[in-house]
């Protein structure tokens, strides 16, 4: 106590505090154990230091500060222990224990809900929770969790609260949560009017070198401490070991261990799987059913037909060193073109535009039961507290809005205004810098197709080896390929440097609360993720092949490069190739940065601090030899799902196999992530969460983007349309000696006619021409124009014209329907069922009976001796004085 005093006062004399503020403890040989030597105290946090003494240059200023901050915290009420390394003598583990009555206090200002009593209701079960409880552990392993009214704990009406045993009273979680709590906020320096403080500022600067909770045992022995509930042990046995891939996620267990926020991250990414094997499902019928009808197309037909594709001569596609071609040459592409543009992929479009609304419609029904069972209903973002980064360098004074009184800010409205504009404006720079790496890979696609053009096709003819893939390796697929991976490559690099420029300027920005905080970082990084992932496939589905012109007057990029022309069958099949390689590479560089990295860190960590078997290792010694999880480690997991949840649904009509290898993925992404949770990392800092977040609305944002894309994917990137409007219009009369609507001719009719001696000097072929030209005076290209010797030769033809029209007219009538039906299922969900809206009224009415109730007791049992005093002093027995 006169040590905590003489902190008290040197503190508020600003005088530098340069004592042991914890006592050293030998650590007493029993590795499961969680508690102070003495047994009793139970570890909340732990702290690590490098002892400086023990090399030869001392670092003052680190041990100065390190000082000033335990004694802040014991001048707190914390208790702290110290205790050597076991495995390096350099290193020292500051064991931090927050008493019951600190945790009441801390309790209040954080605004916990504790159980008041028993929740007596009777649960409702829904026919969902009926099916897949056969798919949870068994109760036997895995205890039902209790239900209990609650409230915001109030230390004044300790006695309305459930205390069963103080020790018990606050959970591990809700313990470190609040222990974190206040080592964020306890000072470590004080110059002048200026207080530093705050752990993460410690930890940047090298003065602690690692701050965490405990895990409660070892992920695969269980403990021997009595009392243990090795939570970690169940939850690896139960839901990380490979063996339970089958069985549900036990998320209570994951909340009451992790914390909401993990835990609502889990349940959505539970959803979102469960989801996907409907859309995966439909997927895979839609592809079978192209991949089945592929060879009775009328369109892979007639490009195959040596009497039909044989016959036609395909102008050049690059200027000079291209030569003519065949179209039966591209017979394979076409045949699997049709595998994904079919009808059956039109449907699944709008299928997938419906189930994304479904998914979002239920994710919030679903939410809402886990904020009732989880307590999070009435979570209030002004119930958060200050970010201690933000606290620090309140210096200006403004009147609050809300409560009419005085408090600090960081900076006046000017200064807000100035942080905010030069945050968007670099935002939008590194937007443009994006998109200029795009236009670099489009001028890399330009150059190689020429490349390819010219060497690809000679080096298959005259090599025996090559002979089999003549079929199958064109210029456009090498160049597709080949220009995917470098996009892949590129994205992967930028990733990295984007992360810390969104970082950096959200410091900058300075929000208020880490909710503020991590939303501000999320659309930031979203935004980012969006033009590096995406953009590359907006090019390819809607301005490749757009804007070639026509082979005698060809449109160029930069003057030099001459503009890209899809194949005969359209650019779908790239965009296909361009999503699965992103997808696929996507997935896999994921799962070794998550699985392969940590794993690999662990193990060279755990050989280059080998000990002798002899050794026991303590509990916060083995947690210290796992990896941190980081500041932003969650967000992480997030973005990576909602930037696969945007391939999932912006591009799907391009590809119907999306859903499944999102599904695989998924599946995956579980199982790997529950693994480094609970074996390869230190166990994170509890935090609540209601939902999860800004991610909400831009999931919303893809969907409602989602039935655009798609619709535009059909109508300019497929055929579909052109091959409509044919069979609609110009297979019959005036346009067609036809009576009956068919396909014949559709080839034909989409391929125009170039006179060759109307090439320029630019683009004229100048190597050899092919055997069977046999002096052809004219060649076809992919377009809707007018034959040379009409009036308007090489302008557009009234065919254009009407699929233009069509085009137009599809994508309205279809994103009209299809957002009028989001729109009716939106309104037809309430996003809280109604039964589980009654339920949380019921609730707190029997919670404010009970704490009304509660207090009267109180009230009772303190007025009882002085009514009786009264009862024993009155002489009039007609008084009725009796409580």
């Amino acid at each position: 106590q006169n040590t905590h005093t003489l902190i008290a006062v040197l503190n508020s004399l600003q005088i530098s505090v340069f004592i042991i503020c914890c006592s050293q403890a030998e650590f007493n040989g029993n590795p499961d154990s969680l508690f102070f030597n003495d047994g009793k105290r139970r570890i909340d946090f732990v702290l690590v230091y490098e002892d400086e003494s023990k090399h030869a240059s001392e670092k003052k200023g680190s041990q100065r500060r390190r000082e000033f901050f335990e004694g802040s915290l014991m001048n707190l009420g914390v208790e702290l222990e110290a205790a050597q390394s076991v495995m390096d003598e350099k290193l020292v583990y500051v064991k931090v224990h927050v008493p019951f009555e600190v945790l009441c206090t801390y309790a209040e200002v954080l605004h916990i809900k504790l159980p008041i009593q028993p929740n007596d209701l009777a649960q409702q079960s829904s026919t969902y929770n009926c099916f897949t409880r056969h798919f949870y552990p068994s109760e036997d392993v895995i205890a039902k969790e209790p239900d209990f009214f609650t409230a915001p704990f109030r230390k004044d009406q300790l006695k309305c609260f459930y205390v069963k045993d103080r020790e018990q009273f606050f959970t591990p979680a809700v313990r470190s949560r609040m222990a974190y709590y206040i080592l964020s906020r306890a000072p470590y320096d004080v110059k002048g009017s200026m207080k530093k403080f705050g752990i993460s500022k410690l930890l940047d600067g090298g003065v602690y070198k690692a701050a965490y909770p405990l895990h409660d045992s070892r992920f695969n022995v269980k403990s021997k401490e009595p009392g243990c509930p090795n939570e970690r042990f169940l939850l690896y046995n139960e839901w990380a070991h490979p063996k339970s891939f089958y069985k549900m996620q036990p998320l209570d267990l994951i909340r009451k261990y992790f914390g909401e926020k993990i835990g609502i991250y889990f349940a959505w990414l539970g959803f979102y799987t469960v989801m996907l094997t409907l859309a995966a499902a439909v997927g895979l019928g839609c592809f079978i059913y192209g991949y089945t009808t592929r060879e009775s197309s009328t369109w892979s037909k007639e490009v195959c037909d040596p009497q039909i594709g044989g016959e036609i001569i395909m102008c050049p596609q690059c200027d000079k060193i291209c030569p003519y071609w065949r179209l039966n040459t591209t017979c394979e592409s076409s045949k699997r073109l049709c595998v994904f543009d079919n009808y059956g992929t039109l449907v699944f479009a709008i299928f997938m535009s419906v189930w994304v609304t479904l998914f979002l419609e239920f994710w919030k029904r679903y939410q809402a039961e886990l904020e009732h069972d989880w307590d999070t209903v009435e979570f209030l973002q002004q119930e958060e507290q200050p970010r201690p980064e933000y606290e620090a360098k309140c210096i200006y004074e403004r009147v609050n809005p809300v409560t009419q009184e005085k408090e600090k800010v960081p900076h006046t409205a000017c200064g807000k205004c100035m942080r905010v504009s030069c945050g968007i404006s670099t935002v939008l720079f590194w937007v443009l810098l994006i998109i200029a790496s795009v236009v670099g890979v489009i001028v890399y696609r330009l150059a190689m197709f020429i490349t390819f053009s010219a060497k690809l096709r000679s080096d298959l003819k005259y090599s025996k080896e090559l002979e089999p893939f003549k079929e199958y390796v064109t210029p456009q697929m090498a160049t597709s390929i080949t220009s995917s991976i470098i996009s892949f490559i590129i994205i992967m690099i930028l990733n990295n440097v984007y992360e810390k420029v969104a970082i950096w300027i959200t410091d900058f920005e300075l929000p208020r609360t880490k909710t503020e905080y991590e939303n501000s970082l999320t659309l930031k990084m979203f935004l980012f993720q969006f033009v590096n992932y995406y953009s590359s496939c907006f090019y390819i589905a809607f301005f490749k092949g757009k804007v070639v012109g026509y082979p005698g007057k060809p449109v160029y990029w930069f003057g030099a490069f001459r503009n890209e022309e899809c194949d005969p069958g359209g650019c779908l099949t790239e965009l296909t190739t361009q999503l699965s390689i992103i997808m696929t590479g996507k997935a896999v560089w994921n799962n070794i940065q998550e699985v392969l990295l940590p794993w690999v860190k662990n193990l060279i960590f755990r050989h280059c601090t080998q000990v002798g078997s002899e050794k026991v290792i303590p509990r916060w010694e083995q947690d210290y030899q796992l990896q941190p999880i980081g500041k932003l480690g969650l967000f992480y997991e997030y973005l990576e799902m909602v930037i696969q949840f945007g391939f999932v649904t912006l591009f799907v009509a391009s590809f119907p196999l999306a859903p499944l290898l999102a599904l695989f993925n998924n599946l995956c992404e579980i199982r790997v992530d529950a693994w480094k949770f609970t074996t390869q990392s230190r166990r994170v800092v509890p935090e609540k969460a209601q939902d999860i977040g800004a991610w909400q609305p831009i999931l919303q944002g893809v969907a409602i983007l989602a039935v655009a894309t798609n619709a535009a994917i059909i109508a300019f990137t497929s055929d579909m349309i052109p091959r409509l409007v044919y069979y609609w219009a110009f297979s019959v009369s005036p346009y067609s000696d036809g009576s009956e609507h068919t396909m014949t001719g559709f080839i034909n009719s989409s391929l125009s006619i170039f006179y060759i001696d109307h090439f320029n000097n630019e683009s004229r072929p100048t190597v050899d021409t092919p055997y069977w030209f046999n002096n052809i005076t004219t060649c076809r290209y992919r377009d809707f124009r007018n034959p040379p010797g009409h009036p308007n030769q090489y302008e557009y033809s009234i065919h254009y014209w009407h699929v233009i029209a069509a085009k137009l007219a599809f994508m309205i009538v279809v994103e009209h329907i299809v957002y009028f039906t989001k729109f009716i299922l939106s309104y037809m969900i309430p996003d809280v069922p109604e039964a589980l809206k009654e339920q949380i009224k019921r609730e707190r009415y029997l919670t404010q009976v009970i704490l009304h109730e509660t207090n009267i007791k109180h009230f009772k049992e303190l007025m009882k001796p002085v009514a009786d005093n009264l009862l024993d002093d009155i002489e009039e027995p007609e008084l009725d004085l009796k409580l």
